[in-house]
């Protein structure tokens, strides 16, 4: 099943772990402590924020790091930008109208 963006942060759990992720790459079992679940939970969120492309693997020896994907994270400002463009241009608006408001009163 092909994944984006999107799923990956539908979740509160991933979206913990990306924040843990933007700070510094970890292991399964070190972004497990920060969580009251099972290593095997954490890893069923890594599986998918992989699939999603939102975090990478690096091989270090015996152990696994992920690291945060940030060109991946451009994908939701881009789409988030849209909308941030569309409120700025009806505040504008509203302002417009409250300005004509006020001087139709004077």
């Amino acid at each position: 099943m092909r994944r984006d963006v999107f799923q990956a942060i539908a979740d509160p759990t991933r979206r913990a772990i990306i924040f843990l992720l933007a700070v510094s790459a970890l292991t399964p079992n070190a972004i497990a402590e920060h969580f009251h679940t099972s290593r095997q939970a954490v890893s069923k969120h890594l599986k998918v924020l992989v699939e999603c492309e939102v975090v990478t693997q690096e091989q270090q020896g015996r152990e696994i790091h992920y690291h945060l994907n940030v060109n991946k994270m451009k994908d939701i400002e881009k789409w988030l930008e849209q909308f941030r463009l569309i409120m700025e241009n009806r505040f504008d608006n509203l302002d417009q109208y409250l300005t004509q408001l006020k001087s139709n009163k004077n």
